[in-house]
């Protein structure tokens, strides 16, 4: 007895088929969730299953159209609708909905349409889909397309936005070769009339299918991958687009220098912008703070926990970012915002105590990350001008030099990490540069000085972006050596990290330029505009009874706060000095051991840029000799071509064989200079070629030709006598 039923097994078949096609499908939803605002997306991933299984059922129309849209109807009144389902204020409130969307689109008023109408044509998207899937699937079996779509699509999303679809591309994979094969099968069935029996003739080709596919995703993934041999396309793409801007995804393209929230992506060039953010009424010049950031990805900086904000009711805020032995001097100063610089955290400065501003605003402060926001209901967060009372600190050296006591372990838990797969030649690099320091101050100043005297540039364009496998510290360190504040800080920041010294990131200003007095300016506070070219950001390095203290590796960029020694060490230690100086012109290859140092740190690196660069010579010779294969082969195209005509004309004794030899004769003449004039006829062509020929040889195939195309006759016993007269031709042509 059969195991299936003919019509069961078409069922079965087709059931599979378009369950392939559901869950590839499925994948185009999937980046929804990550790339756009979309909610509740499993609620659009089961109405479209439920249209898939309507679909494969094949109901009749009158039955299938008003369970999709009842369906559709349910889902909407999930989402969006309150009132009791089909009731009058449910048909109403849809009513309007649609009234409304219908006027905003009539006008062309595209933002303005509401949550439930996109929802609704989605939803009649996916309604289309499916049934657009059952007919490529079940009814046509046009799978490859929409296979190759969806590979593209993942491959795209992948490239260039946030959407990871390593996984989603694997999926793919194995649920198309399912599709292919079931599809391809069921085609030959179709085809050959097969019919099958019991157990085992099913088993002849599941088997066979599923170790196909199991073998293939295990070879695609455990073998060796190449890293990536072209350049990352966003940076370019973006860096042509006429409208690029400041970019917060960390894309990596050509931005607009300025403060951004999202640093989980650095890297990248930039383009100077001197557009006004606020100005600072101070006394001295110094930089102006907005937050930290703790986590280290590989890529960026992200924050381990959300920022916790605490109401402040009388404007006092301590960030208690350094002890009571710190000295300090009480000062004051006022921050005006401009009007388009949309802030919704302060500036401030180091040491700040107290914030006074507008009535009715409500400062928030999280001590976590040192930001202060802003709370206004009518100025939506946003703040024009303020007062900040601080106390700006001055660094003792000495106390610096002697700080060694045990870190703090919350400092320790929250200060050291890194990522798992960084580079060990980094950490690697940063002990050979303390390596003759005794004290944390003196290690810390070591790596801070370190990008001064070892090639490294400052510069804002060509700044190359990690690879997907590659770390942007490493990169910076051992490959580019090129980079702005971001690179700098970063760098150093994580080389204190893997010395066991706690580091972290720190963005706001610097102090910007000062303006002439005017009207408004207080006395005794000078004026300093900052731009959003004055964006950056340094290091804080933790030194135990001491604080966080800031730090600056940045070329070009000076230390934001005062260091200071006292006065009788600063005697002993001049002799001292001089001596050290004197040394140092001495030995004019200390510039060139230090960097010796850094060669043998980055052997490891070095090993491996060999490895590569072996690769793409190869490659490149590769290239050059297909290249050179593919330029020989069209120079010589009518040679080869005429051989392989030949043999043609030699195995296919027929009127069609001889008309396409004919025609490519007439090609080849053309190519040598004797193409046929217009007007002119086969005849009258014949004669000029025999005449440059010197034969008769073109007017007796062109006669031939003639009685074949126009009379229908052929005569077989001719035959030989026409090959001959065409290859005479040929031979002639091609001398």
């Amino acid at each position: 007895m059969a195991l299936f039923s003919s019509s069961k097994r078409q069922l079965v078949f087709r059931m599979i088929i378009y369950l392939c096609g559901f869950l590839l499908l499925w994948e185009w939803l999937r980046p929804l969730e990550t790339l756009t605002d979309t909610g509740s997306l499993s609620a659009f991933v089961i109405y479209t299953g439920f249209c898939f299984t309507i679909s494969v059922l094949n109901m009749k129309w009158w039955l299938s159209i008003p369970l999709k849209l009842g369906g559709l109807l349910f889902v909407l009144d999930g989402l969006f609708i309150s009132e009791p389902m089909f009731s009058k204020g449910w048909f109403y409130l849809l009513y309007l909905h649609v009234q409304y969307n219908v006027e905003m689109i009539s006008s062309q008023n595209w933002t303005e349409i509401t949550p439930l109408f996109r929802s609704l044509l989605f939803l009649i998207l996916l309604w289309l889909m499916s049934y657009l899937m059952y007919y490529w699937f079940v009814i046509s079996k046009r799978i490859f397309l929409f296979v190759l779509l969806t590979f593209i699509y993942l491959t795209v999303l992948d490239t260039f936005t946030a959407y990871e679809a390593n996984t989603a591309i694997v999926r793919a994979f194995i649920v198309s070769l399912i599709a292919l094969g079931v599809s391809n099968f069921y085609k030959e069935l179709g085809r050959e009339a097969m019919t099958f029996t019991g157990l085992k003739r099913v088993s002849a080709w599941v088997l066979p299918l599923a170790a196909v596919i199991v073998f293939s995703s295990l070879v695609g993934f455990a073998a060796p991958k190449l890293d990536p041999q072209w350049p990352d396309p966003v940076p370019y793409l973006t860096s042509t687009s006429p409208d690029a801007g400041f970019g917060e995804d960390g894309t990596g393209g050509v931005q607009k220098v300025g403060y951004g929230e999202d640093d989980s992506r650095l890297g990248g060039s930039f383009v100077q912008d001197d557009s006004l953010v606020f100005q600072a009424q101070v006394e001295e010049k110094h930089y102006w703070r907005i937050e930290t950031k703790d986590i280290y990805t590989g890529k960026g900086w992200e924050r381990s926990t959300e920022p916790e904000y605490n109401l402040t009711s009388d404007g006092s805020v301590d960030f208690d970012t350094f002890e009571n032995s710190v000295e300090t001097e009480s000062l004051q100063g006022i921050v005006t915002f401009q009007s388009n610089a949309f802030f919704s955290k302060l500036v401030y400065p180091y040491g700040i105590k107290q914030v006074d501003g507008e009535e009715d605003v409500n400062y928030l402060v999280d001590s976590e990350f040192g930001s202060i926001a802003v709370e206004a209901p009518e100025q939506q967060g946003i703040v024009d001008q303020y007062q900040v009372s601080y106390e700006n600190p001055s660094y003792s050296i000495d106390l610096l030099s002697e700080a060694s006591g045990e870190d703090p372990q919350a400092i320790k838990e929250n200060y050291l990490q890194l990522p798992d797969d960084l580079p060990n030649r980094v950490g690697n690099l940063a002990s050979q540069i303390v390596s003759e320091e005794e004290t944390r101050y003196d290690q810390v100043k070591a790596v801070e000085q370190y990008f001064n005297r070892n090639g490294f540039v400052y510069q804002t364009e060509d700044v190359a972006v990690p690879g997907r496998n590659q770390d942007y510290v490493d990169q910076f360190l051992f490959e580019t050596k090129a980079g702005y504040c971001d690179n700098y800080s970063t760098s150093m920041t994580v080389m204190l990290r893997t010395l066991g010294i706690p580091a972290r990131w720190v963005k706001g200003f610097t102090g910007g330029d000062l303006a002439p007095a005017s009207e408004d300016s207080i006395e005794g506070l000078n004026t300093y505009k900052v731009t959003n070219s004055n964006a950056h950001s340094w290091v804080e390095v933790y030194f135990p009874e001491v604080g966080w203290v800031p730090f600056e590796p940045t070329q070009g960029f000076s230390n934001p706060v005062d260091f200071y020694q006292d006065v009788n060490q600063q005697q002993d230690s001049s002799d001292t000095d001089e001596a050290a100086e004197q040394e140092e012109q001495e030995r004019p290859g200390n510039q060139q051991e230090v960097g010796a140092e850094e060669d043998e740190a980055a052997s490891e690196g070095n090993a491996n840029v060999q490895l590569t660069g072996g690769w793409n010579w190869t490659v490149a010779a590769l290239a050059v000799v297909l290249i050179a294969a593919v330029v020989i082969l069209f120079l010589t195209r009518y040679r080869w071509m005429s051989a392989w005509m030949r043999r043609k004309f030699h195995h296919q004794q027929n009127p069609q064989m001889y008309q396409e030899a004919y025609l490519f004769l007439l090609k080849l003449l053309n190519h040598k200079g004797m193409g046929r004039q217009d007007g002119q006829t086969l005849r009258e062509y014949a004669i000029q070629v025999d005449k440059r020929f010197e034969s008769q040889d073109m007017v007796r195939l062109t006669h031939q030709y003639e009685r074949m195309l126009y009379r229908n006759e052929t005569d077989s016993a001719q035959w030989g006598n026409i090959t001959e007269l065409w290859e005479n031709l040929i031979k002639r042509a091609l001398s």
